[in-house]
């Protein structure tokens, strides 16, 4: 099933609500646990709560009308066109935005007084939750069915932020998401470019710099990452079209200089989209870009 737009819309909403509440923060998200009782913050917690509750409510509404409205089934699993409609590429999609929103409410949750680990945790299962019920949701529908591919991007998005904070060196491989239109969205085939996958682009940077050796670790900007990335081309829904694979240049912006809370609060946000830059695709056929969006 296409990615809800509401959880596009909550992000956005997260970033600019925390402009405004950063610079109140004074959580340290490196707390000790034991510490955590100590330093939450009921009231900034219910106002996350309330804001997801909120959300939720609309989100329902949202995708009921989108999605959901059509013939009701008994619960069934979509073994048909899972992997056919958007070849697979609709996977990518479902393991980074549980990325995405774990990310984001990890940040909401250490504002709240949470220590790192305990707002993964509790960011992590709060993106799972969401996802989880849109699925069974799904199975409910005559038109979609429960996937089994989706459940697991699903959970292997919410949780890889996870394994990243625990195992160090996956903290060098991140994930991006771009978007240009596509001929069929300038011709109004998709309501929303986040609809359509031959709009959108999946990419997994790598921290150059960081995996050099420390000797070499000077004649590499630490801004400059490398960026291999997929798209799908000619999607009839049924399972004709093809992939495409790219490698770009990738601006790592925390890597730049800078130390005000708003200037790192830009830098941790804008790293979740890969910024327009030069690319070449290697598949099928080599096609160079001076800049790729």
């Amino acid at each position: 099933m296409p990615l809800p737009r509401t959880l596009c819309s909550a992000v956005l909403v997260w970033i600019v609500a925390a402009a405004g509440l950063r610079a109140q923060s004074p959580a340290d998200s490196t707390a000790r646990p034991d510490s955590l009782r100590r330093s939450l913050s009921i009231p900034r917690l219910a106002l996350i709560g309330g804001i997801t509750a909120g959300g939720f409510v609309y989100g329902h509404i949202l995708q009921n009308d989108l999605w959901w409205k059509g013939e009701r089934s008994d619960f069934h699993f979509d073994w048909d066109h899972d992997w056919t409609y958007a070849l697979g590429a609709d996977k990518l999609g479902h393991f980074y935005f549980p990325y995405l929103t774990t990310n984001i409410y990890r940040q909401a949750f250490t504002w709240a007084g949470m220590d790192t680990s305990s707002a993964l945790w509790a960011a992590g299962g709060l993106a799972f939750t969401y996802q989880t019920y849109i699925e069974v949701r799904d199975g409910f529908s005559a038109a979609w069915g429960f996937s089994w591919g989706d459940f697991a991007a699903n959970t292997l998005g919410a949780l890889y932020p996870v394994a990243q904070y625990h195992l160090p060196p996956l903290r060098n491989f991140d994930v991006r998401i771009s978007f240009y239109p596509s001929e069929k969205f300038r011709n109004g085939a998709y309501g929303a470019i986040i609809d359509d996958y031959e709009s959108t682009f999946h990419w997994l940077t790598v921290n150059v710099h960081d995996l050099l050796p420390e000797n070499l670790r000077g004649d590499y900007p630490a801004w400059l990452n490398i960026a291999v990335g997929h798209s799908v081309r000619g999607l009839d829904l049924k399972g004709a079209g093809g992939h495409e694979l790219f490698l770009s240049l990738d601006w790592n912006l925390e890597g730049l200089p800078g130390d005000g809370w708003f200037w790192k609060l830009l830098k941790e946000n804008l790293k979740f989209y890969h910024l327009p830059a030069p690319a070449v695709k290697i598949y099928p056929g080599v096609v160079w870009y001076g800049v790729h969006f």
